[in-house]
C-alpha cells in the first residue's frame, strides 16, 4: 500500500492506468510469477496505477483465494512506486468479502463492479454501494456498467458518501454522463473523479475529455505500452492531430476486430500479450480464444500501430 492519498495520485495521471490480464499456468492454476513480470513491465513502461483483478482481469473467474494471490503479488510487483486498485464484485456480502481480501493484500483502493446479475432500483444500488463503501478503509470507485446504471441524483448521494471517490462509466451514454458531472459539481462541489471506462476507452476519449473526464482505462497498455503511452501524451497535450491518427490507424480497427467475437475485449487482449512474448495463458471458460485469422489481424494491427509511431519521429 502507498501512503498517498489516492484520490491525489490519480487526478493527474502521468501515464495509462493499467489493468494487466491474470496470468495461468498450462495447468489452468494462477501463475503468480508471470503475473508479477506483467505487473513490473507494466509499471516500468510508464504506468500510472496498476487495477488489479478487474474486468479484464478476469476477476469473474477468479477465487477469492486467487483475488488475494494476485492483488498481493500486484502490490509486490508495484513496490509502491504507483497504487493498485482492486476489483470487488457480486451480491453484497460477496463483494465485502473481496473488499476485504484487498484491504488485507495491501491494496490501495477499490474498483467497485456491478452487483451480480440482478435488475436492482436506484434505491438499492445505493444502498448497495454505501455498505461496500463503509466495509473497509480503502477509498472506492464506482463502475457503471450493465446492470449499474446510475441517475444524476444517484452518483450525487454516492459522491457524498464517505469512501468513495470517483465513477468510471462503461455505458458509454454522453448525455447521461455530462448531467452526471453538472450534478456533481453542483452538489457536491469537490474533486471527485471520473472515468472512461468503456472497452478500448481510446477510440472514445477525445468525446469524453470534451466533457471534462481525462481519465480513462487503457487496455491496449497491457500489450502495446508504446502505442498507449503516445495515445495518452497526444491526449494529455492536446495534440489531437497524433490522437486522430493513432485512432484511425490501430483503435478503430482494434474495436473492429474486438466486436468479431464475445468475449474479445478480454480474450483479444490476452492474445496480444501472449503476441507481444510474455505467455500469460488462455482466458478461462466461459470465455474463450479468438479466431485463428482474427489473431493474424491483430498482429498486423500491432505491426501498423507500431509503424504510426515511426512516421512521428
Amino acid at each position: 500500500m502507498t501512503s498517498a492519498p489516492l484520490a491525489a495520485r490519480l487526478s493527474i495521471p502521468s501515464g495509462p492506468l493499467f489493468f494487466p490480464v491474470t496470468a495461468f499456468g498450462p495447468d489452468g492454476a494462477v501463475d503468480l510469477d508471470t503475473y508479477r513480470l506483467h505487473v513490473r513491465r507494466g509499471v516500468e513502461a510508464g504506468a500510472a496505477a496498476v487495477f488489479a483483478c478487474c474486468g479484464t482481469g478476469e476477476f469473474h473467474a477468479l477465487t477469492p483465494e486467487e483475488f488475494e494471490g494476485c492483488v498481493r503479488a500486484a502490490v509486490e510487483a508495484a513496490e509502491g512506486r504507483v497504487p493498485v486498485v482492486a476489483g470487488a464484485g457480486y451480491g453484497t456480502a460477496l463483494a465485502v468479502r473481496y473488499a476485504r481480501l484487498a484491504e488485507r493484500a495491501g491494496a490501495d483502493g477499490l474498483l467497485a463492479m456491478p452487483p451480480y446479475l440482478v435488475q436492482a432500483a436506484q434505491e438499492g444500488l445505493l444502498r448497495h454501494y454505501r455498505e461496500l463503501a463503509a466495509a473497509t478503509s480503502l477509498p472506492m470507485i464506482v463502475y457503471q456498467r450493465d446492470n449499474a446504471v446510475f441517475t444524476p441524483a444517484t452518483v450525487v448521494e454516492l459522491a457524498r458518501t464517505d469512501g468513495i471517490i470517483g465513477f468510471k462509466d462503461g455505458h458509454g451514454d454522453l448525455d447521461l454522463m455530462q448531467r452526471i458531472v453538472s450534478a456533481v459539481r453542483t452538489e457536491v462541489p469537490g474533486d471527485f473523479l471520473y472515468f472512461n471506462g468503456l472497452p478500448t476507452a481510446e477510440l472514445t476519449q477525445l468525446a469524453y475529455r470534451g466533457i471534462g473526464i481525462t481519465l480513462y482505462s487503457s487496455a491496449a497498455f497491457c500489450f502495446a505500452p508504446e502505442i498507449a503511452l503516445a495515445c495518452h501524451t497526444a491526449f494529455r497535450t492536446g495534440d489531437d492531430a497524433t490522437a486522430e491518427r493513432l485512432i484511425d490507424g490501430f483503435y478503430r480497427p482494434f474495436v473492429e476486430l474486438r466486436a468479431k467475437g464475445r468475449g474479445y475485449a478480454v480474450s483479444l487482449v490476452k492474445a496480444a500479450v501472449r503476441m507481444r512474448g510474455l505467455d500469460v495463458g488462455e482466458v478461462r471458460p466461459p470465455l474463450h480464444e479468438p479466431a485463428g485469422d482474427h489473431v493474424k489481424r491483430l498482429a498486423r494491427l500491432i505491426e501498423r500501430g507500431q509503424a504510426l509511431l515511426e512516421e512521428d519521429r
